[in-house]
């Protein structure tokens, strides 16, 4: 699996903490996108872009809340980012939403939360033919058909 991440500066230890769990569990190949710019929308969007053109199989961006992340990632066409602060959300976002990014507050979450977070993004898939498969579509297809 390829993983970006990216943060804004605030998150740089969340994200360094992340990409070390990422390692350790052998989830796969993270690329770090970055947290110099303060402008985390900047941050975001690359990421967003990453992810939605399929480069990258998950995308996880942090900063103070994960809101700010979160909004500026959705901007991005095909882009499907969701923050997340409790697993049952995290494994959600995968198994019913189909989210391709998850967004964590490095203020708001601690640590240990963050790892929980990571892996049950990671380790769950979207079911195709679910009971949520119509209500993904229709986001999907107003999303692709937006200029």
């Amino acid at each position: 699996m390829k993983i970006a991440i990216g943060c804004d500066p605030n998150a740089q230890t969340a994200k360094e903490d992340i990409i070390a769990f990422i390692e350790k569990k052998g989830y796969g190949e993270v690329t770090d996108f970055g947290s110099e710019d303060p402008i985390y929308a900047r941050v975001a969007t690359k990421v967003g872009e990453a992810v939605a053109s399929k480069e990258f199989d998950r995308g996880i961006l942090i900063c103070g809340t994960g809101l700010g992340v979160c909004i500026a990632a959705n901007k991005v066409k095909g882009a499907i980012a969701a923050t997340v602060s409790d697993v049952y959300s995290a494994q959600r976002a995968r198994l019913s939403n189909n989210a391709n990014i998850i967004c964590m507050g490095a203020f708001t979450t601690g640590a240990k939360v963050r790892e929980l977070l990571v892996d049950a993004f990671l380790t769950n898939e979207f079911v195709p033919g679910c009971s949520s498969q119509p209500k993904v579509d229709a986001y999907v297809e107003y999303d692709m058909n937006r200029e």
